[in-house]
């Protein structure tokens, strides 16, 4: 697949102007073609994956397949809002489709209600942007390093209860325009002393700055070596929340799901004897997580949903569009606390 900086723009309509005139005149016509050309599979329609379906459509994505083998519970319609009430019992991706496409019926919205894990390699690379909700870690792993080897941009993400994060690669050379305030040159007039010589910002007038930034894969992100002194010495600037994913991780690929409510007292126990485990193996003190942890990562809660799904949406919407820097590479939530921190974990 062709870098998406040198594919052929496509045609925007006189309707499709109108349809998306504020995000033209916000990130101008260029990238709202390329976005316009972009074909996405979102994996899994949970809370997050409803957040994101939407925020997808309605920036005017060419193409959105909605892929999830799972069926409407009491659990899901709390957190989303694609599916109807009346749905239970249904496919999730099925339900939750007419009211996506009316979100935007210049998108043409797919539902696939296959198994994610069933998919074989080609049905991933039909895509420009592959972004995965409610999946485990060695399929997220498989999908991001077959998609990376044909520049399909990758993004994988979760919420837990209180807790939310976002990954994303790019590639190893993912291109993008920033907009920056343009200086405006010094007269050069000797006489004006040295302060006029300097070049000074013009709050009227921005120029287009093309730039290039690197991404490493899921992999290399999530098996940093922790034993190396320059680890060791950042680890206090290391948020807890990129520990607290590695044991919700592998808590999905023990049991085969996420903890439970249902299952509180016996998932809560469960969840603290792998935190002593995963710890232990990531050679970092088990001190990191307290106790407590397993009081706020139960379920999917609405609120931490439209935060982490705005985030995640934002960036494919970035990514695509080849506008602005990117988050590079993790977005953790914290939902009690009410802030969201961006990191970078693996290779440089």
């Amino acid at each position: 697949m062709i870098d998406m900086i040198e594919k052929e723009d496509p045609v925007i309509s006189e309707e499709e102007a109108a349809q998306y005139d504020r995000q033209i005149r916000l990130w101008g016509l260029d990238a709202q073609k390329r976005l316009r050309g972009s074909r996405v599979l979102l994996a899994g329609l949970g809370g997050l994956g409803a957040e994101v379906a939407k925020n997808l459509i309605l920036a005017g994505v060419k193409g959105l397949t909605l892929l999830d083998h799972e069926q409407v519970s009491e659990e899901s319609c709390r957190a989303q809002f694609l599916v109807p009430v009346t749905a239970q019992g249904q496919n999730r991706a099925q339900a939750s489709l007419e009211r996506a496409q009316n979100l935007n019926p210049m998108v043409e919205v797919h539902a696939d209600s296959d198994r994610v894990e069933d998919k074989p390699d080609d049905f991933f690379l039909q895509f420009d942007a592959v972004c995965l909700t409610g999946c485990s870690r060695d399929l997220m792993v498989r999908v991001d390093q077959l998609c990376s080897q044909r520049n399909i941009k990758v993004f994988c993400g979760d919420v837990y209860g209180y807790y939310g994060y976002m990954f994303c690669n790019l590639g190893q050379e993912h291109n993008y325009v920033e907009e920056k305030p343009k200086l405006v040159k010094p007269s050069g007039n000797s006489n004006d002393g040295p302060e006029a010589k300097k070049a000074k910002v013009d709050p009227n007038e921005t120029t287009m700055v093309k730039k290039t930034v690197s991404f490493c894969s899921l992999k290399e992100a999530l098996e940093v070596d922790w034993t190396s002194e320059k680890a060791k010495a950042g680890l206090k600037r290391t948020p807890v929340d990129y520990f607290l994913l590695h044991v919700l991780l592998k808590f999905r690929t023990d049991k085969g799901r996420d903890p439970d409510p249902q299952s509180f007292a016996e998932d809560s126990q469960l969840l603290k004897q792998i935190r002593d485990d995963v710890l232990e193996a990531l050679a970092v003190s088990s001190d990191l997580l307290s106790d407590d942890f397993t009081s706020y990562c139960f379920s999917e809660m609405s609120p931490v949903c439209a935060v982490v799904g705005g985030v995640l949406g934002q960036e494919v919407v970035k990514a695509l569009s080849q506008r602005d820097a990117p988050h590079r590479n993790f977005f953790f939530f914290d939902g009690r606390k009410g802030n969201g921190v961006v990191d970078y974990f693996g290779s440089k």
